[in-house]
């Protein structure tokens, strides 16, 4: 019994180390298209936001008009 305890958790370890090794392997031989996916999507993240918001249609929220009377605030007396 003990004996099928630990193949089961042999295997485990070998599957779980297999997998390491592959996905470091698939990040080595890619790292170039991933690092140059990054940057574009945070240049355009940037940019985007830039952009859009100085056309007014961006990622930036447009703020409310200050109203010449100034907001709504209930005045407490000086007296």
């Amino acid at each position: 019994m003990c004996q099928k305890i630990i193949n089961v958790v042999a295997i485990a370890s070998g599957v779980v180390s297999l997998a390491v090794v592959g996905v470091s392997g698939y990040v080595y031989v890619n790292q170039e298209a991933i690092i140059e996916s990054v940057k574009e999507k945070a240049l355009g993240s940037l940019t985007g936001g830039l952009v859009g918001g100085a056309l007014g249609g961006g990622a930036l929220p447009s703020l409310p008009s200050p109203s010449p009377a100034g907001p709504d605030l209930p005045v407490a007396s000086p007296f």
